[in-house]
């Protein structure tokens, strides 16, 4: 495994030493290319987003979920190579390549004071619109960061992040909360990928019509601070801009023992990502199981 990690990690750093480089018309093409290519080998990977595709689409037909997952390949790999080039693009091209709806959800609960929490699901490019919140509207956040072996693939990860103005915070630890609601009640920025749970505590909720668990931190740290909690979902088109929503606020009930209200408001931040999912299925990058049927290992593929 060690060959393996240091083999993963030379890739990553190849990618983000030479794609950087390349003219943007090439590394388009270079992208879809390869996603092409992934698609066509029916990876693991690739029947995986297929079968989450069937649960979005339920009344897709096999040519339908074919033709979804090819667009999903080609989204995912636009991610990547938008993410190799993001150090080296302009504050000008950061700030061009996003356009939000709804922004004011945003801005007016930052000018209040009372802290962000923005959740969002893995659509898109999450660290564009991050870039462009450090660099368009001027604020720094925090996120936290899934530890990944090998630990050297971790610290580009996290060197990435930091590079583009963001506070990375490690997954693992226990420490990360505490963190967050300090940043927030100092009326600052957090932002989480927030549809699949990776710890042992997440919260039940029904997605697209069958249970799933997504992390109950963003209910809990808009409890425990009064921060507003802002869902996110985010899209590609034609053009070179991503594209993105900030939905209204997923209020805390006003009733009901901790629990209680952390299910009721994971259930809206589900409902909410559902919403822009299903409006943008190709672009939800998950190659992952997710819901809780898939997660039997005797079920289905991995």
């Amino acid at each position: 495994m060690i060959a393996q990690d240091r083999l993963t990690d030379a890739l990553y750093g190849l990618g983000w030493g030479a794609v950087k480089k390349l003219p943007e018309p090439v590394a388009v093409r270079l992208g879809r290319t390869i996603a092409d290519l992934a698609w066509k080998q029916r990876g693991k990977g690739v029947q995986r987003l297929e079968s989450n595709y069937a649960r979005v689409v339920p009344d897709a037909t096999p040519e339908r979920l074919a033709e979804l997952s090819r667009a999903g390949m080609r989204s995912y790999l636009r991610y990547w190579m938008e993410s190799f080039r993001l150090p080296s693009w302009s504050k000008e091209r950061i700030r061009g390549g996003f356009d939000a709806k709804d922004l004011h959800h945003l801005t007016e609960g930052l000018a209040s004071g009372r802290g962000v929490v923005l959740a969002l699901p893995h659509m898109a490019n999450w660290d564009l619109a991050g870039a462009w919140v450090t660099t368009q509207l001027e604020t720094p956040f925090t996120t936290v960061a899934e530890r990944l072996k090998p630990e050297t693939l971790y610290d580009r990860f996290v060197a990435y992040r930091e590079g583009l103005g963001m506070e990375v915070l490690p997954h693992s630890g226990g420490t990360a909360f505490g963190t967050l609601a300090r940043r927030l009640r100092d009326g600052g920025l957090v932002c989480l990928v927030a549809e699949r749970d990776l710890s042992s505590s997440g919260v039940e909720v029904q997605f697209f019509g069958e249970a799933t668990r997504i992390p109950a931190g963003p209910a809990l740290l808009a409890q425990q601070t009064g921060a507003l909690l802002l869902p996110v979902t985010l899209w590609y088109d034609d053009s070179p801009v991503m594209r993105g929503r900030v939905h209204p606020p997923v209020e805390v009930p006003g009733t009901g023992t901790r629990a209680e209200k952390t299910s009721v408001m994971a259930q809206a931040l589900a409902d909410a990502f559902a919403s822009g999912i299903a409006d943008h299925p190709e672009d939800w990058h998950m190659l992952q199981r997710l819901w809780l049927k898939d997660l039997d290992p005797g079920k289905g593929p991995s």
